[in-house]
């Protein structure tokens, strides 16, 4: 039998997962090379959500870039919403009121918590684990209510403008995210008695999709997945913006780089952000939440509505956009991925002559065939899940 075994003709199949899968989510194409179940080959294709983002920017004005910002990564939209204005900010060379930089914290931290969520739920689900997708789930619903409290939206945001904010934190804020916190926290501890030490879901995250440090940096890792790799660098820390340099905030990091490390990683950054925007909204200043510059604020609604001025000034700056002097500028901020940066190029005109977009998701994917070369075909889930690659932040 073992010589027969040995002579028998065997062949190594080829299958396609996806686009169309439920893994992948309708926006990536694995090419995967199987000897049984063992990945011998694995290749990613990507670009299924490509809508030219860029070009895009290059026809609209300035302000009109940060719908297009909401549909990069969607599950935490106003982190690019404030990724954007703070390049555009730095390429005009304006500083915004403290208070419009606390409530840009608060904001980036709450769909941090949504990205986060989500991503925890759906890898718990398609693993089995349907009780903890539920209780995530529902901790995701009551942070998109107080997002939804204060921009009108729960995904495409639309909340940050060019010199300030759309509008300001509505009455009672800061009690109604006490209590959503309150719920957070039960719902973490829950959900974390439930897989922390869950065996089949050890067996099937932990020494899976391992990635050393020196490599994490080749590849170009950075959020998450770089500090589970245990490299402490986070954008927040390493080039401080806003006030997070007031902040007091741990960074978590993992030990060996694996899945399981990626999922704790996201559970300790969960309670991290909690953390910075109870101390946000402890330290809240008063004042406005836009610079006092007319050529870049937007004028308000009373004013357009009963000043003839208002309403001129207005028409100006919508229809021709602000005027940013010529220059470049990179700037990064720290996504609910790792690390999303914007290069801007103006020639001083009302539209963007170069909006690049510094996507993290982008090598994360690339090194997905690293992670599961050799590892069983059932890898590719978990693996996958734990890179969170998002169809419009890398594909764009």
């Amino acid at each position: 039998m073992t010589d027969l075994a040995k002579n028998l003709h065997t062949e190594h199949m080829v299958i396609n997962m996806g686009p169309s899968h439920p893994v992948t989510h309708g926006t990536v194409k694995f090419l995967v090379t199987l000897d049984g179940e063992t990945i011998v080959d694995f290749y990613v294709e990507i670009g299924y959500l490509h809508r030219g983002f860029e070009k895009m920017c290059e026809n609209s004005t300035w302000e009109q870039v940060f719908p297009y910002t909401d549909r990069l990564n969607y599950l935490s939209p106003i982190i690019n919403n404030v990724g954007y204005a703070l390049a555009v900010e730095k390429l005009i060379g304006i500083d915004t009121p403290e208070r419009c930089k606390y409530i840009r914290v608060i904001t980036s931290e709450l769909s941090r918590m949504a990205d986060h969520y989500t991503n925890i739920a759906a890898s718990a689900l398609e693993l089995g684990a349907l009780t903890a997708f539920l209780y995530f789930v529902e901790a995701r619903e009551l942070v998109w209510d107080l997002l939804e409290s204060f921009c009108g939206a729960r995904l495409t945001s639309n909340y940050i403008r060019i010199g300030g904010l759309k509008n300001d934190l509505p009455d009672g804020f800061k009690e109604d995210t006490k209590e959503v916190f309150k719920r957070c926290r039960e719902l973490w501890v829950d959900v974390d008695k439930l897989l922390t030490k869950n065996r089949i879901f050890l067996d099937r995250m932990r020494d899976i999709g391992i990635m050393p440090p020196d490599e994490a940096i080749a590849w170009g890792f950075t959020g998450p997945c770089l500090r589970a790799s245990g490299v402490p660098y986070d954008v927040r820390k390493a080039q401080p913006y806003l006030v997070y340099d007031k902040m007091n905030f741990e960074i978590p990091i993992g030990e060996t780089g694996d899945n399981f490390d990626r999922y704790l990683v996201r559970m300790e950054e969960l309670n991290q952000s909690m953390r910075i925007v109870e101390q946000a909204l402890e330290e809240l200043p008063s004042g406005p939440i836009n610079v006092d510059i007319p050529e870049y604020r937007w004028q308000s609604k009373d004013d357009i509505y009963t000043k003839i001025e208002s309403l001129i000034f207005h028409f100006k700056t919508v229809t021709g956009g602000i005027r940013v002097p010529p220059g470049e500028v990179y700037f990064p901020v720290e996504g609910a991925n790792g690390e999303l940066g914007f290069y801007l190029v103006s020639d001083g005109n009302g539209k963007p002559y170069k909006c690049r977009v510094r996507p993290p998701c982008f090598p994360l994917t690339a090194a997905m065939p690293r992670m599961v070369k050799g590892a069983l075909i059932a890898d590719i889930v978990p693996t996958f899940d734990m890179v969170h690659m998002i169809g419009g932040e890398c594909d764009r």
